[in-house]
């Protein structure tokens, strides 16, 4: 019993003295485990598809014809967004109720997303948001879906995947970005 005490302490104190980087390891694949299966539920429950950034870069290059939704709330867009992307904000949260998961000024109806989303319900629709763990993206899918367009997609790395990859990205070229309070 004294040996299965001191071999297990020594093990203990070998990895500590090793690092925490195998702990690390485990804890950042966890990490995305947990976020790839969040998505994975999320597009189910949605019934979109899924598109990476590097596709919506080729869509763009190939000049095929696509409607991009910025998910983000106005200030965050400013920030930084895809070129020929349309602002309509969404709520990270879904509660399933348009009054409450909108994210902008004014009180948009669905008409508004309908307007920005177009009349051909078989048209490529891309929303995107912020990462890939932010809920913006589907909830601007699921609602589109929930419009009757039948060819929604979502780019769950969002913005930063987008400027991770070095890709070209507009920012509003006045500062009522810097205080969203505004």
């Amino acid at each position: 019993m004294k040996r299965s005490i001191k071999t297990a302490v020594f093990a203990c104190l070998a990895l500590a003295a090793a690092g925490t980087s195998a702990l690390t390891s485990i804890d950042k694949e966890a990490a995305v485990e947990s976020i790839a299966i969040q998505v994975a539920n999320q597009t189910r429950e949605g019934g979109y598809q899924l598109v990476s950034m590097e596709e919506v870069k080729q869509m763009r290059d190939a000049g095929e014809d696509f409607v991009l939704v910025d998910a983000h709330p106005r200030w965050e867009f400013e920030m930084g967004y895809i070129e020929g992307a349309t602002h309509f904000g969404f709520k990270s949260n879904r509660a399933g109720n348009w009054k409450e998961d909108v994210d902008m000024d004014g009180a948009p109806s669905q008409d508004d997303y309908r307007a920005v989303l177009g009349p051909d319900l078989d048209k490529k629709i891309v929303v995107y948001c912020g990462f890939t763990k932010c809920g913006r993206s589907h909830n601007a899918a699921m609602w589109a879906v929930q419009l009757g367009y039948t060819n929604v997609h979502r780019a769950p790395g969002g913005i930063t995947a987008w400027k991770d990859h070095g890709y070209p990205y507009k920012v509003v070229p006045n500062e009522s970005h810097l205080y969203p309070n505004k």
